[in-house]
């Protein structure tokens, strides 16, 4: 009898200690939702009519994994050309009219997410926290900024809205 108890015993007390264990796990922190400041950067084409199109028909939540991303408002001054999602642990960003990168060369590797060009930028870091695109192939540049922790859906939803209001364009290099 103890030689079949003991063992089972023991399988409980490794059970309960992993449940323990598992429970006392911090949660993901939330994130954060008050306005961002967002800092102004050299964006000339911002206020022009495909930044204004594309922006308006980015008002709404983003897909991220099996959740949303909640639109976050901007801090007053806010630069044109810019929208923003509560993400964790960094919120996503999008400017339009920003300027051609200079990453961007006639061997640059570019993705390709539902026909929209995107140039993925590095910023050297093993192990990032967030991941930023530049659209390409379109009349203005637009750059999307993502936790990496997002998942793709925020590149897709912007892809599609991005495909829909902007017209393909050759991608300019030089």
């Amino acid at each position: 009898m103890i030689a079949i108890a003991l063992p089972l015993l023991l399988a409980v007390v490794v059970a309960g200690i992993g449940l323990t264990a598992r429970s006392s796990e911090p949660a993901a922190p939330a994130p954060d939702t008050t306005p961002l400041a967002t800092p102004p950067v050299d964006a000339p084409d911002a206020t022009g009519p495909e930044c204004t199109a594309l922006l308006a028909r980015l008002d709404g939540d983003l897909p991220a994994g099996d959740s949303t991303l909640p639109v976050r408002a901007l801090a007053d001054p806010a630069p044109d050309g810019v929208r923003a999602w509560a993400a964790a642990p960094r919120p996503v960003v999008l400017r339009c009219g920003l300027p051609r990168p200079q990453e961007l060369t006639p061997t640059s590797a570019l993705l390709e997410i539902d026909g929209v060009q995107w140039l993925e930028l590095d910023d050297g870091v093993p192990e990032p926290v967030v991941v930023t695109y530049v659209a390409v192939d379109r009349p203005v540049y637009v750059v999307l900024t993502t936790p990496v922790d997002a998942g793709s859906g925020p590149l897709q939803a912007v892809s599609d809205v991005v495909r829909d209001t902007l017209p393909a364009t050759p991608v300019a290099v030089r």
